[in-house]
Parts: structure tokens; C-alpha cells; sequence
């Protein structure tokens, strides 16, 4: 499949040097919708992304799970969501609830029907004018491609819409309790994060459009509460745990320590690397405690809630509570951002570098050291300044167990 969708990429490449006249896409599969955060708000940009031809694996062009799962180069996927185009218009966020009739409104629907769709449906597009071809990097979002503002367009054929995410849709229930339900019925973040931005979950009244990259942080935060109070209730691991691995060059190094949940990221930006184009590294880092954070983490953003989810997974698996300290390493090979999508599989990775299975150990020194080694082996990096600086390490050496009085 991957050697088709690259074939296919070719192709796609000879139809971008015709793009400025391209005024009209006729049946194409459009797998996504994106709504921009740029305007102000309650203003918004809802955009329709589609490939230039009917796809029949158009799913491909959205789905970071199946670029991870076949290893997919930053090159693979930049030119993939190059194929996209981007067919825009400006609306109100409420109008995901008002009953109006107009082209807004129509063209809102159409949205709301491609984001909950089961499957990519067919298109007719009619654009306005030329294309926008500036692409600007982004630490949360995928690249998505050219723009266009949209004339007109109409679905050919039905909407197929999972029975769950239907029953979602029309129950009155608060959009964090529907998220979970669906959560807890395999719906993954990246379809939940769609169906979200589109303003179809929660209760009627405040139904509203939610741009992507706060319904993508959204998501990953409101999925990353429901499992920390479930693993809370659990026995702390036995043993001390690492996992590392890597993937499109951000290396994670994760370390979980026997005690009640806490949580402590650390990221490394390596001159040259997508963030820093300097001649130093530089590091940004957040936390939290038992308690939970009560504030955005402004520093290292939509990434520390995108690392959260897949440990939080993994201990929820095993029904295991503990103190994870992450270091992420994103190295000069991370040449191009793609979005947090590329935190969150690079860590499922590394949880999965092994089988599964982490490199166990009897004390916090030993964890620490293991770390040490290989951070400074394979990635060139002494994490020593960052353990010094934790304030996760610092709380579990220095505040007394109940244990430590008997």
C-alpha cells in the first residue's frame, strides 16, 4: 500500500504545477475538514480538505496512525498532505446550531456530514479564485495543503455515520461525557478530535464549531483526565520502568517510578531540528501532580497532552499507577513539522519498542543511570542537567512514604 500511495504522490506532483487554474473538482473524496483558529474569533475559516481526484483511499491522505504503522519518512507525508486542497469559507463558530438557510449554513452541514462520516463521501467542489499557496509549519496541526475559497459544493451520494458516534450526536449530554462514551467504544483521539471541531457533541444550546488545533489539544486533555482518575484507584507498578524509541527523529526516553501518578515532560530542541534553527539546544518543559494541572501548558503546549495520552493508556492497560518522567530529544532529523500527531505516535512507539515490554529495574538510580546510557549511546545527549532540574525526581527523594515510618 505505502509503494501505491508514493506512486500516487508523483502523479499528484504533476497536477500542483496546473493548480491556479484549477477553478472546479468534480467528484472528489474529501477525507477531513479543517477549521482555522487565524480570524477572530467567533470567526472562523471551515475548510474542506480534499485530494485533486476521487480517491478511493483518500482515508490515506488523514490518517497519521496508518503513516506510523508503515513507517512513513517526513517526505512521504509532507507530500502527501500536499495533495490536498484546502476549499474555505468564513462563518460564525455558532453557526453549528443556528437554523438558518443560507450558504453558510449549507456548507456547514456538508462539513459536519464529511468530519462524522465513517468513510470519505464524494464531493462536487466550485472554487472562487486562485489558490493560496503558503504552507507555514505548526507544532499542533498537519501541513494541509493549498487554498481555495469556496463558490459552491454538494455531496454525491449517502453519508454512512457509525451508530455510536449517531447516538452521540443526538443525545444531550455534556461533549466531555460523549467523548468519553465514544472513547470507551474504540473511537479513537483522531476521529474524536474531528467529530468535536465540527460542533456536533454536547448539549444543544452549546453546539459550536471548535478550531482544529484546540479541538486536537481538546481531545488528548479531555481523553488524558478520564484515564488519570481511572488509574489512580490502581496499585503502583512493582519495579521501576524504561522505554525508549523513536520515530521521523523525536526520541523519547521514558522512565516510570513506583508511586502515586504524577507527571513531569521535558523537550530537548537540537540546533537544526523543525524548532530551532539556532546553534544551541533549547528545552521547555511542564508538570503536574496527584492533583492535575489548572492551567494550559503554555510551555510545551498541545505536545504535553499529546505524550500524556499513550503512557496513561499504557498504565490503564495494566491497571498500574505511577511517576513518569519523559525526555524528548527531537533531533535535526525532525526537519519539517507536521503536527502533534508525530508526538503522540513516536511515543506509542517507544511504549512499543520491545513488545511492549519495558527494561526494568530494582532502584530510582539504576532507572536514572539506564537512561543516562542510553541517551548519551544512541542520541549524543547527557540528561544529567535535566534530572537535576526535575521536579518530579526532587518530590520523590525527598518526601517521606508512609511506609518510611514503620
Amino acid at each position: 500500500m505505502k509503494f501505491e500511495t508514493i506512486k500516487k504522490l508523483t502523479q499528484t506532483n504533476f497536477k500542483l504545477q496546473q493548480l491556479q487554474k484549477i477553478e472546479h473538482l468534480d467528484s472528489t473524496s474529501p477525507p477531513s475538514v479543517f477549521i482555522g483558529s487565524k480570524l477572530r474569533y467567533p470567526k472562523v475559516n471551515i475548510g474542506i480538505l480534499s485530494p485533486l481526484d476521487r480517491d478511493e483511499n483518500a482515508w490515506v491522505y488523514d490518517s497519521a496512525k496508518y503513516w506510523a504503522d508503515q513507517n512513513f519518512e517526513i517526505r512521504d507525508v509532507v507530500k502527501l498532505r500536499q495533495g490536498l486542497l484546502n476549499s474555505r469559507f468564513q462563518t460564525n463558530v455558532k453557526v453549528a446550531r443556528q437554523a438558518s438557510s443560507g450558504q453558510d449554513k449549507r456548507f456547514a452541514e456538508i462539513a459536519k456530514q464529511i468530519a462524522v462520516g465513517s468513510k470519505p463521501v464524494d464531493v462536487e467542489i466550485d472554487l472562487k479564485n486562485k489558490l493560496n499557496t503558503d504552507n507555514k509549519k505548526d507544532k499542533v496541526l498537519k501541513p494541509i495543503g493549498f487554498k481555495g475559497n469556496l463558490k459552491q459544493a454538494k455531496i454525491i451520494g449517502n453519508v454512512k455515520v457509525d451508530q455510536k458516534v449517531d447516538k452521540a450526536i443526538n443525545d444531550e449530554i455534556k461533549s466531555a461525557q460523549a467523548m468519553t462514551d465514544l472513547y470507551k467504544n474504540s473511537i479513537d483521539e483522531y476521529s474524536l478530535s474531528k467529530i468535536l471541531s465540527v460542533g456536533v457533541l454536547g448539549l444543544k444550546k452549546n453546539k459550536k464549531f471548535v478550531p482544529t488545533r484546540w479541538s486536537i489539544t481538546a481531545t488528548d486533555d479531555t481523553l488524558g483526565k478520564y484515564l488519570t482518575k481511572r488509574i489512580k484507584d490502581y496499585p503502583w507498578i512493582e519495579n521501576h520502568e524504561f522505554f525508549f524509541g523513536e520515530f521521523m527523529g523525536n526520541c523519547y526516553m521514558i522512565m516510570l517510578f513506583p508511586d502515586v501518578w504524577s507527571y513531569e515532560l521535558f523537550e530537548l530542541y537540537l540546533p537544526g531540528s523543525s524548532w530551532n534553527p539556532g546553534n544551541e539546544i533549547k528545552a521547555s518543559t511542564n508538570h503536574e501532580f496527584f492533583d492535575g494541572r489548572k492551567t494550559y501548558a503554555t510551555e510545551t503546549a498541545g505536545g504535553y497532552y499529546a505524550t500524556r495520552l499513550p503512557i496513561l493508556e499504557y498504565l490503564n492497560k495494566i491497571k498500574k499507577q505511577a511517576s513518569v518522567l519523559v525526555i524528548r530529544i527531537e533531533t535535526p532529523s525532525y526537519w519539517a513539522a507536521l503536527g502533534v500527531w508525530v508526538v503522540r505516535e513516536s511515543v506509542k512507539k517507544a511504549l512499543n519498542f520491545r513488545g511492549g515490554k519495558p527494561m526494568q529495574f530494582n532502584s530510582r538510580e539504576e532507572v536514572l543511570e539506564a537512561c543516562k546510557k542510553v541517551s548519551m549511546i544512541k542520541y549524543g545527549f547527557n540528561p544529567d542537567k535535566i534530572m537535576k532540574k526535575s521536579l518530579l525526581l526532587n518530590t520523590i527523594k525527598t518526601q517521606k512514604k508512609l511506609g518510611d515510618w514503620f
